[in-house]
């Protein structure tokens, strides 16, 4: 029915180095506490992968 092209595409929630002379401060805090969940969340990733990772080390030693 539609192409891909067509769809509407999300709008970016922050781009990392963009100007932001015209933000307010609460648009400021809306951005910084994204950005804080998504560290916490490829922290969390990481840290899976890291576990998997040394007990597959382990268990071919």
């Amino acid at each position: 029915m539609f192409a891909d092209d067509d769809m509407p595409k999300p709008k970016k929630l922050h781009e990392i180095g963009c100007d932001l002379t015209f933000l307010s401060a609460g648009d400021l805090d809306e951005r910084i506490t994204l950005l804080k969940n998504e560290i916490a969340r490829l922290e969390a990733d990481k840290a899976a992968k890291t576990s998997s990772r040394k007990a597959a080390e382990n268990f071919f030693r």
